[in-house]
């Protein structure tokens, strides 16, 4: 191949880039709200998760009463006077029966039913219900066994007891264990709405048949029951109910990113409310849009009323979002070291926050990004939503016409970022719009200030490869050339491989089959070295050793705690 003519050492000249102004946007007084008033989305547990929780603290004041006093002399009484009721009821066929209807609540049914949601939800990756299940087990279990130890119960006397029992009887561990999964199977495998009613209905049958067997069988006192229900039922409704709220963490079957949040109904109607008082937007619709490329967030498209009628783009987070983002850059660690100076946000307020400075950051340095409208507060804490100009008409750029003048723009882009001291961190099709011919860049919520120079270049190099998709190597590279050096993008190219490459630009070099990075390679008048992105430090060592050692013991944490029961 005949050599390229060298260009220049050093820096190319920038590019200027288009900065087109935003359109007018109508908008009304803001209202600031009062001291004492809820937010627009408040947290709140149901009038019956508090009555539940209020029976359970009756349950623990008796049991306090009782360990105080060493007396359980009137329950004695009346759960005997009522053990001999049934008693009176026996014939052998009703044995059988009641033999029959309670073995949900046997070991081997107890087993199998936590045996069958654990099994369901990790194949259906529902891991934040699953580590509530397996929390609500573990407390549930433990508690009420220590209760029985601590109370000493005995079993039913003047009673023949028929069926199997262990252990002490206050409170009953085989309803209490039975309680707490049944209702945490509703919570964690049946959608919020109409089906999840029918499916407490549903339990309730099942206790009551279940508790009439081990009644008229005497494996229990009715007190024992009933503070085992009580309590295997509130404990799970409350941890489900603020752990994972329906509108943060739904129960759906259909295909979908967990990050992409609804925006219908109670959170659709706060997101509107916010954005009046807090930004002045009389708001007509709020609608998703953008999903596909979008894995940590949810876009939105806000329609704003005036005349004529104009659009906003927001990016609802909340702290699902946060704790996902915290597991992500742990699992980056585990697998490649530290690839860059990442830090998990400690709160999902910090998360917008940061993506709103360098937002600002951005806009000031004059590059295509959307400009800032403000930050909305839906939930303290929980939910905030980032509102930011609209490109209305603006497609990705892998859908879009690409000239010179497009990629010009791109590499411009990546040129102004390393005078500014940024890296977007996150240069893919779906961050990259085209409209009338000018390029626009989205989603800088990765964006890192002061990156380490293979972050700045890895940056060059993925925008040469999106230019690439609707173009060719041999013409981004020509055009790459008038403002970077040989060795700006031979040090690019030798930063770049599979894992630096977001996974959308991944898969879209599959779909092609073209190996564009090996045709940029081929055009370099020299390569460099690759550069080594596995690093193993003690900190990488550690956190491994800490995540393993930690899996281990939650395991046999959680498979000793039911295997010792005495269910």
């Amino acid at each position: 191949m005949a050599s390229l003519p060298q260009a220049p050492p050093g820096p190319g000249p920038t590019i200027p880039l288009p900065r087109p102004a935003p359109p007018a946007i109508q908008r009304v007084r803001a209202r600031r709200r009062p001291s004492g008033e809820p937010p627009p989305l408040p947290r709140h547990l149901n009038a019956s998760g508090k009555w539940w929780l209020a029976l359970s603290a009756l349950v623990v004041l008796a049991w306090a009463v009782v360990v105080v006093t060493g007396s359980v002399t009137h329950f004695d009484v009346a759960d005997t006077r009522i053990l001999q009721a049934f008693a009176e009821l026996r014939t052998p066929w009703l044995t059988r029966v009641a033999d029959v209807a309670g073995v949900l609540a046997t070991s081997a049914g107890i087993y199998v039913l936590w045996l069958v949601n654990l099994l369901v939800l990790a194949v259906l990756r529902r891991w934040r219900h699953l580590f509530v299940w397996i929390g609500v087990g573990l407390v549930v279990v433990n508690i009420a066994a220590g209760m029985a130890s601590l109370l000493q119960r005995p079993r039913p006397y003047e009673v023949q007891v028929l069926g199997s029992w262990a252990g002490f009887s206050m409170p009953s561990l085989p309803m209490t264990a039975l309680s707490a999964f049944l209702v945490s199977m509703a919570y964690s495998l049946v959608p919020a709405g109409r089906s999840r009613t029918v499916a407490k209905w549903a339990i309730a049958p099942l206790l009551l048949l279940t508790a009439l067997s081990r009644l008229y069988l005497a494996q229990d006192h009715p007190t024992d029951v009933l503070a085992g229900v009580i309590f295997g039922v509130a404990v799970p409704l409350a941890a489900f109910r603020m752990l994972t709220p329906n509108d943060v963490y739904p129960v759906r079957y259909r295909r979908g990113r967990p990050a992409h949040l609804d925006v219908t109904g109670t959170r659709g109607e706060a997101i509107v409310r916010a954005l009046q008082d807090q930004l002045g937007l009389i708001v007509g619709d709020v609608e998703p849009f953008g999903l596909a490329g979008s894995g940590g967030s949810t876009p939105l498209r806000v329609t704003v009323k005036g005349d004529p009628d104009t659009y906003v783009f927001g990016k609802l987070y909340a702290a699902t979002h946060v704790r996902s983002d915290r597991w992500y850059k742990l699992g980056r660690t585990l697998l490649y070291g530290r690839l860059e100076d990442e830090k998990p946000y400690h709160s999902v307020r910090r998360l917008v926050q940061y993506e709103d400075y360098v937002l600002r950051l951005l806009s000031d340095a004059a590059l295509p990004v959307a400009h800032p409208l403000g930050i909305v507060e839906i939930t303290p804490e929980r939910e905030y939503l980032l509102v930011t100009e609209f490109f209305d008409g603006a497609r990705e750029v892998g859908e879009a016409d690409i000239d010179d003048g497009v990629i010009d723009q791109g590499l411009s882009v990546v040129r102004r970022m390393w005078e500014i001291g940024v890296a977007h961190r996150d240069i893919k099709p779906a961050n990259l719009l085209v409209r009338d011919g000018t390029l626009f860049v989205i989603d800088t919520a990765f964006a890192e200030v002061r990156p380490s120079p293979w972050r700045q270049a890895v940056d060059l190099a993925n925008m040469m490869l999106v230019l690439a998709l609707r173009t060719s190597a041999e013409q981004v590279y020509r055009r790459a050339r008038r403002q970077f050096s040989d060795d700006e993008i031979a040090e690019a190219f030798a930063a770049t491989r599979g894992l630096t490459m977001p996974s959308q630009l991944r898969r879209l070099l599959r779909q092609q089959g073209r190996d564009l990075h090996g045709d940029f390679l081929r055009r370099l008048p020299y390569r460099l070295p690759p550069i080594r992105i596995q690093r193993w430090t003690w900190r990488r060592v550690v956190l491994t050793v800490s995540t393993l050692g930690g899996g281990i013991v939650a395991g046999v944490l959680i498979l000793g705690t039911l295997l010792g029961s005495p269910l």
